[in-house]
Order: C-alpha cells, then structure tokens, then sequence
C-alpha cells in the first residue's frame, strides 16, 4: 500500500506562483513546455527532506516554509553607486562585470571593458531554448523560474587577464526569489578566472531568496579558476548547483565562501572526462546565530590518470551548523588516481554543531585516496600567547581565527581577490558579539 505525502505549505505556494509567473517568464512556447515538465517534476518529488540520504542533514521540508514571489525586475533604478556600496572590497577589484539585479540583467549596471576577448551575454536574450538540467527538486525548481544568467564563451586559446566578475544582486523592501543560471563554456588551451558574487544592496529585505544553478565545461588543457562568494543576506536562503565537467590535461581550481545566510546549501559535482586534469575545489564557511550552512560535493573520477584535492575549512559561533557532504567515485577504469580530501572545523561556542560525512567509492585497485575531518576549539594557549604579548584578545582572537582559515583562501591564486575574500572575512568576524 502506497502512502501518498501531503504536500507543505511551501510547496503548494511554489507551484501556484509558477503559474502566476509564466506568462511573464521569458522564452517562447518552447522554453514554456521545459518549464512546464520542470515544475511538474517538482511535484512530484516535493522538496527533498532527511530520508533522502544526501539531504539527511538539510530537510528543506520542514526548513523553507515561506517562498517568496519570484522577482518581476522590480529594484530597477539602482544606481552604480548603489552597486559600489553593495560591492563592499570588491568595488576596487580591476574587474569588467556583468549584473543582475533581482535575478534580471542590469546593462547600465555592466562594464565589459577588458573582456573582449570572450563572449558575454545574458540568458534573457538567449532564450530559444533551455536545457532541463538534472532532475532532483532545486534544479527543477530553477528551471522553471529562472530569469536570467551570464552565457560566457571563452574561445579556445584565448587568456582573459582580469578576472570576469558575474554580480547577481539583490535589492528592495520585500523579499523576492532570484533564480538565475550561468552557462559558462572555456576552449581548449582557455585560461580565465571567474567570479560569482551573491550580494544584498544594505536596507534591503533580510529575507531574499536565491537559486542559482552554473555549469561549466572546460575543454581540453584549459586552466580554470572559478570563485563563488555569498555574503551579507540576514536570514536569506541560498540554494546553488555547481556542475562542472573537465577535459584532458583540464585545471581547475573552484572557491566558494558563504557567510551571513540562514540558509545554505552549496552542491558541487565535478566529472572527468578526460586523462592527466587536476581539479581542486576549496571553501570557507562561516556561520552565527542560528545559520544552516551546507556543502556537498561529488568528484567523479570517470578516466584515469587525474587528480582532485578538496579542502574546506568553517567557523561556526551561536547556535550556527554547519555540514560538508563529499564524496569521490573513482570508476572502475579511472586507474592511476589520486583523489585527497579534508573538511575542518572550528568552533566558537559550545552550541554550534558540524557534521561531516566523508565518503570514497572505490571502484579501481591502483588508485591513491584518503579524506579527513576535523573539529577544534580556538587553542587557548596560543590565545594566552597573544595577550601575553599585549595583543588585545578579540584582535588575538580573530588572528587565530583568520589564520584556520588562510590555508583554504590561500588556494586562490589572484591576489586582490584573495585580498577581498579575506576582508569579507574580517568582517564578519569582527561583527560576532564579544
């Protein structure tokens, strides 16, 4: 006998602001039908909740209760200078920009200069038609609402010299769902580095919403690197989806920080389909109050001859949690490779919670694996060294607290932007309570 679930509150407004929203949704009957399926998928998965095993630890189910009405392009008239406020450290990254607003495209708000060698465009004019994506709930989710996203073209054997940032911002009294796609396609011999940016204009609602799905191909050779930063949203939800895919002798070099969001759940799923990439993927995650932080990644390892490495480090105050889902698959002709992961903690109050959960499927007899996890509390001998030597304890504090998490920003290689990941860093730390 079949039990049929009732559907919650969230899901039931979900589908019934999707057939509000369609007819002003852009893309022709064609994209309309895609969107059609996606929504009905949706219902018929509901939103994923702990008995499905890769979201044990984040029952949407009973966490989104409220979605918000998808974003009509409203928040319109902002100014650069309101861009540069919401920037924060990254207003003084030399940088060309493409910008969305609420989850539309902003030209005004854009500057391309020092990007010519690459094709920049919005999904908006680009809507001919779109692609499923996966089949779980958020993708499906995302590919019914989505509005807009950044479609990059990076010719083979080209080398973009500033990094190419890709702003979604989200701005306005009432809260709003964003759901944006990035389409990003790097050629063979390609090098670029690319930064997505999730930020909230100041005196906006602190109860945006976001879904954002990205993927990327790197063609053979290519060097790649891809940030993510997430800051500054008060009780925000984040859901995002990376999907990557590398080819031959392909690196790639993937960072995602996320701080000041309620809730958080960053996906990654890397696939190899060629011999001799390398792929390294990092993060930061910082967490307060009663923040819901989680990460889950799947390396897959389908060729031989590759390596991965994978490195997250979190500070979690107040009643924060955070969680890091990794699993590498090594297939069973993916001989020869070297697959490494860590996932560490540091905690700052007694009430904060990590959860890790490692995993290697191991398919193939010649292969080089290992993970591991931490959790630790700030060494109250090197803190007592500090003062000893008249460095205040918050300064001392954050020090040590900055230091936990260097090796992981360390990974990036560009300097000013490894500049304003650590400042935004800073500056959360500096704003804990004492």
């Amino acid at each position: 006998m079949s039990v049929a679930i009732m559907k919650t509150k969230a899901e039931l407004a979900l589908a019934e602001q999707f057939q509000s929203a369609l007819p002003a949704l852009p893309g022709g009957p064609e994209v309309a039908k895609v969107r059609q399926q996606a929504i009905a998928t949706f219902g018929e998965l509901g939103l994923p909740h702990r008995r499905i095993e890769d979201w044990k630890y984040t029952d949407l189910r009973t966490a989104f209760k409220d979605p918000a009405p998808p974003s009509a392009g409203d928040a319109a008239k902002l100014t650069v200078g309101d861009l540069i406020v919401a920037l924060g450290p990254y207003m003084d990254l030399d940088a060309p920009r493409i910008v969305f607003v609420n989850g539309h495209y902003r030209r005004p708000l854009s500057n391309l200069a020092g990007a010519e060698a690459v094709i920049v465009s919005p999904l908006s004019e680009k809507f001919e038609r779109l692609t499923p994506a996966q089949s779980d709930a958020v993708t499906s989710l995302n590919t019914a609402f989505v509005t807009d996203g950044a479609v990059i073209t990076i010719p083979a054997g080209v080398t973009l010299e500033k990094p190419l940032l890709i702003v979604s911002l989200t701005a306005g009294k009432d809260a709003r769902l964003s759901t944006v796609r990035h389409q990003i396609d790097a050629g063979a011999d390609a090098r670029a580095t690319l930064v997505e940016l999730f930020i909230t204009l100041p005196g906006s609602s602190p109860d945006q919403q976001t879904n954002t799905l990205t993927t990327l191909t790197a063609g053979d050779r290519a060097s790649i690197t891809h940030v993510k930063a997430a800051s500054d949203g008060g009780r925000a939800t984040h859901l995002s989806n990376w999907i990557v895919a590398l080819g031959a002798g392909t690196l790639y070099r993937g960072f995602q920080m996320t701080s000041g969001l309620a809730l958080v759940r960053n996906e990654i799923a890397a696939l190899y389909r060629g011999e001799h990439a390398k792929l390294d993927i990092s993060g930061v995650f910082l967490g307060r109050s009663n923040d819901h932080i989680d990460t889950t990644l799947t390396v897959d390892h389908a060729v031989p001859h590759c390596e991965s490495r994978e490195l997250f480090a979190g500070v979690l105050d107040g009643r924060a949690r955070g969680i890091f889902q990794g699993k590498i698959i090594v297939r069973p002709d993916a001989q020869k490779t070297d697959g490494k992961q860590m996932a560490r903690a540091m905690m700052l109050s007694p009430d904060a919670e990590f959860d890790s959960k490692p995993e290697l499927e191991i398919y193939a007899d010649d292969v080089v694996c290992g993970h591991g996890s931490t959790v630790a509390e700030i060494d109250e001998d090197l803190l007592f060294y500090c003062q000893a030597r008249g460095i205040p304890a918050d300064e001392a504090r954050a020090m040590l607290v900055e230091s936990f998490i260097g090796e992981a920003i360390e990974r990036v290689e560009h300097e000013g932007l490894r500049h304003c990941l650590m400042q935004t860093a800073t500056a959360w730390l500096n704003a804990l309570p004492a």
